[in-house]
């Protein structure tokens, strides 16, 4: 059995081997398929050979799908494609549509949509280099089980992420940063989940992680997202299958223009509803909420340049009307931007529901050097936050790092520390009553209501002189060397 190290590290040198003709923000669309599929045939085959076992070598029993997972149809294993040795492209593509065909209720079009037989990208020889590098290990459960096979699949996102950082923020949010939304949530043992812009679905897998941390029946948690892009939500699905999920609802679709998950002729609702969607997403689909039938609108008309609060209304529509609570990233803009973002943040003010305003240090998210916020609104605030507003100032709480930088664990507990004790701390976090941010024109940028520390030392009078004294004879001292120098040079002073 390898270790998880050794497991990451086979996987991602596969990457190497598509190096060149395929683009690094591609690697994702070719190498994840791949590695799927090697995963389902493996543990298959793991799966024939225990129903032969507990068989007595019945053949026809071993094959039947009540003994495997995803039925496997024949010529479609992996020593299948590992025999082929030329229109591998070909076969890859064939034996992808045969096995979404033979499981069309779980992974109908989980394989994409990647042109596996264009052998100008991909020779023969180059993606027989790939299967056999995917040859060299099992992947059966016993060889690598669930939790294991699931962090290595979150590293190879995080990796791929990292290496196409400004296209990376479509699909992957930092996951320091999505358990400090968890963590808020709290999600719970018999509560739903839904991320409207899902990505890789890292953020279903947080608050799975954080049911099972917390002792409770993670049979029980309903996780459903909607993601536009098709590779995208191709890997999400992967991604919850490869962590050993089954019963998870993962949809492709444009979920401001075409929301998925309807109850009748209601957007359907969730206990908690979590996203990072696209910043400041200009064509978000304005023709269509100018009269949205779903009534996602109730705050008032986005403006078309800026689809932030399309997002943040669509998601409040979602949330269930007395458990529903919510956490979405923002860009700092939301806060403050005049016109129609004004009136929808009086309505919400107004309406009571917005909870706390989390302000991030910047260069945390790929693809953006700006800082971002997080927004946390509930249907039913507790009595004691009633009409107040929880502003936390967490833009200097990270650990700076040269290409981008991260929150620690420690860092992620010390701001759900400050969200948690709803109280004032300064220069860090002010609870807000909600007539003085009426006072600053509905404007909730931080600085209004967080004073930033002050950094610098003071000195007294008496030093201040000290140190003027001690620079001006600094000064001259430099000043007489460098007439001596000039002298030396010849020049005339």
């Amino acid at each position: 059995m390898m270790s998880l190290p050794q497991l990451e590290s086979w996987l991602y040198n596969a990457a190497n081997i598509i190096r060149g003709p395929v683009d690094p923000s591609d690697y994702k669309a070719y190498i994840f398929p791949i590695l799927f599929f090697k995963r389902i045939s493996d543990v298959y085959e793991e799966e024939y050979s225990q129903a032969l076992i507990d068989s007595n070598g019945d053949i026809e029993y071993a094959e039947f799908s009540e003994n495997h997972r995803f039925n496997i149809p024949k010529g479609c294993k992996w020593s299948d494609l590992h025999a082929k040795t030329s229109n591998i492209g070909a076969a890859i593509k064939s034996i992808f549509r045969k096995i979404e065909k033979a499981n069309s209720k779980t992974l109908y079009g989980i394989f994409g949509d990647v042109e596996w037989t264009n052998k100008e990208k991909l020779s023969d020889e180059r993606l027989k280099n790939l299967i056999e590098h995917f040859s060299l290990h099992n992947l059966s459960i016993a060889n690598v089980e669930p939790d294991m096979a699931g962090r290595a699949y979150e590293f190879l996102i995080k990796k791929f992420a990292d290496k196409t950082n400004k296209k990376a923020g479509e699909f992957y949010t930092p996951r320091s940063i999505v358990k400090l939304m968890i963590l808020i949530l709290d999600p719970c043992e018999k509560e739903s989940v839904y991320d409207p812009a899902c990505g890789t679905g890292g953020m279903l897998l947080q608050a799975l992680s954080h049911v099972r941390d917390k002792g409770q029946d993670v049979r029980t948690l309903e996780l459903y997202g909607q993601e536009r892009n098709l590779t995208t939500s191709a890997i999400a699905r992967m991604n919850l299958i490869i962590h050993g999920l089954e019963d998870f609802d993962i949809e492709r679709g444009d979920t401001l223009r075409n929301p998925i998950f309807r109850d009748r002729n209601k957007i359907a609702t969730f206990d908690c509803v979590i996203a990072n969607p696209p910043f400041s997403l200009k064509n978000w689909g304005e023709e269509v909420w100018a009269h949205d039938k779903w009534k996602r609108n109730e705050y008032g008309m986005p403006p078309s340049q800026y689809g932030d609060f399309a997002w943040v209304q669509h998601m409040i529509k979602s949330m269930a009307p007395t458990t529903g609570r919510l956490a979405v990233v923002v860009p700092h803009g939301v806060l403050f931007r005049k016109g129609s973002e004004q009136e929808i943040r009086e309505r919400l003010i107004n309406n009571d529901r917005l909870e706390a305003v989390i302000g991030l240090g910047d260069n945390l998210f790929y693809g953006t050097n700006l800082a971002a916020c997080i927004l946390v609104l509930k249907h039913r605030k507790p009595t004691e936050r009633k009409n107040k507003v929880l502003f936390i100032d967490a833009s200097k709480i990270y650990k700076p790092q040269r290409s981008q930088n991260i929150m620690e664990d420690s860092d992620v507990e010390r701001i759900y520390g400050l969200y948690n004790d709803y109280t004032n701390v300064p220069h860090l976090s002010r609870v807000v009553e909600v007539k003085e941010i009426k006072q600053n024109g509905l404007n909730l940028n931080i600085s209004l209501y967080i004073e930033k520390e002050n950094n610098q030392q003071v000195i007294s009078m008496d030093e201040a002189i000290v140190n003027l004294k001690e620079a001006v004879e600094a000064t001259r001292a430099a000043d007489e060397i460098l007439k001596r120098k000039l002298v030396e040079m010849g020049v005339n002073i």
